[in-house]
């Protein structure tokens, strides 16, 4: 048994790390960035280390995941949803997108100023900010732990499937290839090229991902996720997450990465997550059992 759960954490992060090189099939990236998590659940008995371990390899599965699609690009563009977002969001700001009124009111002048600097900067900080709550709440609230941890495991993940189910552009993407006519500049490459340099491009390339995975926005739903769960725990912690999450809303459809639509939908997306939990509380605890039992014969 314990041979067999190591074997699928090493599996985990090899086979996605060679499915380009090797033209593995979707399927057994799948399979392994899944079967990971639950081999280190197997053959670890339950720690702080062990739970932030295990949330770190749900997050690599994911990001495998997301990705994944966007192995093949020209597959996924005949299925790309680049107009529905753009009608609702001209709806949303009563004839004129959202994003293009920030950014005449704001940035009239090319080039990066204070306020895009600051933008970029809390834009590019959502890759730590979820993360960072969900220690805090290990380290201080450790018995809201597994409660938070599933939530926003769960966001991410449902995320991630609509992605795959109806992919859609991102408004500096349709405005770069002619489906907006007025321009939507994408202010956090200007501030990254002047900020970064030559480190840039490496740095875009490690962390863009797929262009194509708009819709919901999952940096706008898992702020707003980590901040309702901060404030269950700390009214002082929740405060500085809603805080982080309204700045990082209003820089995302600022600096021309997301529609608003893609926002409403992110706290949709919250509202699912958190209305649908205790419906799937039950079987979730039941996979826990087995999990468990697994774990101690694994280790008896």
């Amino acid at each position: 048994m314990r041979a067999l759960a190591g074997t699928a954490i090493v599996a985990s992060v090899a086979l996605p790390l060679a499915r380009r090189r090797f033209r593995l099939p979707r399927a057994a990236s799948v399979a392994a960035t899944v079967a990971g998590p639950v081999g280190l659940a197997v053959l670890r008995p339950r720690t702080k280390l062990r739970d932030a371990t295990l949330f770190a390899m749900q997050m690599w599965a994911f990001t495998v995941l997301h990705e994944l699609p966007y192995d093949d690009p020209e597959r996924l563009r005949a299925r790309l949803h680049v107009r529905y977002p753009i009608r609702a969001d001209r709806l949303l700001g009563l004839g004129q997108l959202p994003s293009i009124r920030l950014q005449r009111a704001l940035s009239r002048r090319r080039g990066v100023g204070l306020l895009n600097r600051a933008l970029a900067m809390v834009h590019w900080a959502w890759f730590f900010e979820p993360h960072l709550a969900l220690v805090w709440i290990l380290v201080w609230r450790n018995h809201r732990f597994a409660h938070a941890a599933r939530q926003l495991a769960a966001a991410y993940d449902i995320g991630c499937a609509v992605y795959f189910l109806v992919p859609t552009a991102p408004p500096w993407w349709a405005a770069e290839n002619g489906y907006i006519e007025d321009d939507v500049r994408r202010v956090m490459v200007e501030v990254g090229e002047e900020v970064w340099g030559d480190a840039w491009p490496r740095l875009y390339d490690a962390l863009g991902g797929n262009p194509w995975a708009a819709m919901p926005s999952l940096h706008f739903a898992t702020s707003l996720l980590a901040a309702k769960l901060l404030a269950e725990s700390s009214p002082a912690a929740g405060a500085v997450g809603y805080g982080y999450a309204g700045a990082l809303g209003f820089a995302l459809v600022y600096l021309g990465e997301h529609y608003a639509i893609d926002l409403i939908a992110g706290a949709a997306l919250v509202a699912a997550v958190r209305l649908g939990e205790p419906l799937v509380e039950p079987a979730a605890l039941r996979l826990s059992d087995a999990i468990q039992r697994l774990e101690r014969v694994a280790n008896g």
